[in-house]
Order: structure tokens, then sequence, then C-alpha cells
């Protein structure tokens, strides 16, 4: 056996103990299906849903929120960030067809204010307009996601009785297409990789996410933090939101859940490149050298194992094979809550390969000024 070959395979190897067993066991992905408990006083709760340019979703959102079967104070505040559609008239319409005109506010957000990015603005305008009903909660809801009706007495109940001051739902991303199987499953392999659940809902861990689709936070905990001010230049606003309660004092959750689904597909790989390019080098806080350590790392850790199996077959077997086994199964959960075909366990190193090129084109597009492009804005801070 030749000497290179082992002590090259080592190095993934290593990396994939740790991952397997160290990272907080992020890949074990799996719906909560735990009923609500009840409550003896179900808290005010306010939806809040910022929305730009959402005419093609915003219906079936309003109207999903609009079926809510929550038992205590529950109303929709619908933030319309500056649409050129007709998004605020189909949010209207949408409540009134729902029976539910009276729980529905559409309002206009200000200007945008320098330093803030537009949805955390949208976000504070809304806890502005529902400062009069002066909620226990605020819900925090993406325009482009369907809830299912009992996703807020679920949630409200997983918060309370668990005392967490803010928790969270991954929604169901689409997964139809070709692209979109290929990429999606990967997409939330990888956000419970940099946020474990369990790491997230412990006290004494640092690490602190949430999913921006579906967020319930307390409102005293968002008083506590100094208000949406406090991360109003951030685009990776649901994870700050969740860094900031726990950093804080408070406690945070997080899960995933089939019961929340986006309506937004992804029908190419140029549209999932811009999904995964307006955060990533933001991601990487607008370092040049974390790049090139983390293309480093993707290569490393998912391509290299398989240069290796084809190139030197029968050489350091035990090691290469072990990786490329641990890689695999730790993907197939997540490609099992897709409901997809065991053998997409094997494409994590294609998508692997897919997101370092996402995250060389955020970084270029952050250099040209264009970074955190979202419906016309370019909300990355300038480059000096």
């Amino acid at each position: 056996m030749s000497l290179t070959p082992t002590l090259v395979a080592a190095v993934p190897f290593a990396i994939w103990l740790y991952l397997f067993f160290l990272r907080g066991n992020f890949w074990q992905v799996h719906e909560d299906t735990t009923e609500p408990k009840a409550l003896q006083r179900w808290p005010g709760v306010v939806a809040i849903v910022p929305a730009r340019d959402e005419e093609q979703t915003i219906t079936r959102c309003v109207i999903s929120l609009a079926k809510q079967n929550y038992a205590g104070d529950f109303s929709i505040v619908v933030v319309d960030d500056h649409s050129s559609d007709g998004t605020a008239e189909l949010a209207r319409k949408a409540a009134e067809e729902s029976g539910a005109a009276r729980k529905v506010t559409v309002h206009s957000a200000g200007e945008l204010p320098p330093g803030w990015t537009g949805k955390v603005w949208a976000m504070n305008e809304g806890v502005a307009a529902a400062r009069g009903k002066a909620p226990e909660y605020f819900w925090f809801v993406d325009a482009d996601i369907t809830q299912a009706p009992e996703t807020l007495p679920e949630l409200v109940s997983r918060a309370t009785n668990g005392e967490f001051d803010l928790a969270s739902w991954m929604a169901l991303l689409q997964a139809k297409t070709f692209p979109e199987r290929l990429l999606i499953p990967s997409f939330l392999y990888f956000f419970l990789m940099l946020y474990p659940p369990n790491w997230v809902a412990d006290p004494k861990a640092r690490t602190a996410g949430a999913a921006g689709g579906c967020i319930l936070l307390r409102r005293t905990a968002l008083e506590r933090i100094g208000g949406m001010a406090t991360i109003r230049n951030e685009v990776i606003d649901d994870c700050a939101l969740a860094g900031a309660v726990k950093e804080s004092g408070g406690k945070v959750w997080l899960g995933v859940t089939r019961k929340s689904r986006s309506l937004r597909g992804c029908a190419t790989l140029g549209e999932l490149r811009d999904m995964i390019a307006r955060t990533a080098f933001t991601q990487l806080h607008y370092s040049f050298l974390l790049l090139l350590g983390t293309l480093a790392w993707l290569v490393i850790t998912y391509l290299l194992p398989w240069v290796l199996f084809f190139e030197y077959p029968g050489q350091a077997w035990l090691l290469v094979d072990t990786t490329v086994a641990l890689m695999a199964a730790s993907f197939l959960p997540t490609v099992k809550f897709y409901d997809l075909s065991w053998t997409w366990a094997l494409t994590v190193p294609i998508a692997a390969l897919f997101y370092a090129y996402a995250t060389c084109v955020s970084a270029v597009r952050y250099w040209l000024g264009r970074g955190g492009q979202w419906k016309g804005r370019a909300q990355a801070p300038q480059k000096r």
C-alpha cells in the first residue's frame, strides 16, 4: 500500500468522523410530530408578512394565515415593501375572500432608511404597526410560504412550554425539478450543518440559527435586544435575530417541518445559483481568506474522497470507503425527508461543487457592488 494515498485519505476521514459523530447530529433530519400541549391561556400573536413584489404567492400565504386554528387573539399585518405589482391589493382581496378582513391589515412601508436592509425594515414597520395590540408574540412569515392550519398553535405551544424566546421552523422547499432535487436537499443539509438544531437549543452553546420563513418571537425578547434596529443592516436577518436573542440570554429553538411549504420554485440552475449567491459571501463575512478556506474545505471534504476512490482503487480502501459511506449516510435522512430515492444521497459531492461555484459568484458580485441582490436591491454593505 502506498503511504501517500493513505495520508491523504486520512484528512477527509477525520473530517467525516467529526461531522458524523461530533457535530450535534445535524444530519438526523426528522419532523417533530408531537401534538401541541393545550395551554390554559393562548397568548396574543401578530403575524408580520414582509412582502415585496409577491403577487404570485401572497394570496395563498394570506389565506393560509387566515385559516390558522388558533384559540388566542390573532391578527395579521402584511407590510407592502414598495411593491411594483398588485401585492397589496391581492392581500386585501385574499383577506376578504377568507372572511378575515378584520384580522388583516395591509401596511405600506415607509421609505427605506440608510443602513437598513429591505426585509428588516419591513419587519420593523410591521412591529410598529402592531404596537397598539401589544401581542406576546410576533410571528414573522415570508410571503412565499404557506402554513398548515395547526402551524401557529404548535409553534406557540412549543415556545411556551419550552420557555423559548424564539422558535423557528425551516419550511419545506420545493424539490420538483431536476435542479431542485439535486440542490435543495443539500441546501437544508448544509444549513443544518452550520446551525445544528441541538446546538441552537443548547443555552451553553454559542450557535444560534433560525429560518426566516417561520419565526415566532416573544415581544419582550425583541424589546430586550433593542428592537429590529439591532439587526438593521443584516442580510442573513433570521440567524442574526436568533444570535441577538441568544446573546441576550434568551432561549432559541430550530426545527424542520413539512407543514410550512415554500411556494417559490427554482426551475433552473441559474435561479438556484442566485438563491445561494445572495447570502453565501455574507456567511463568510466578506472575507477573501475565508472564501479560500471554504473552497479548500469543500474540495477536501466532498470531492477528495471520491477522487481517491476512483483514482487509487484498492489503496487506503478502508479509510476511503468508510469516508464515502459516512458522507452518503449523513445525507440520506435529508434525501428521505424530501421523499427522494436513496440514490440521491450519492450526489452531495456534485451539490458541494455547485455551492462552491455559487459562493464564488457571490464574492464577485459583492466586489462589483451587487452583493445581497434581492428584488432589485443590493443589500450587502459596499466594499471599501
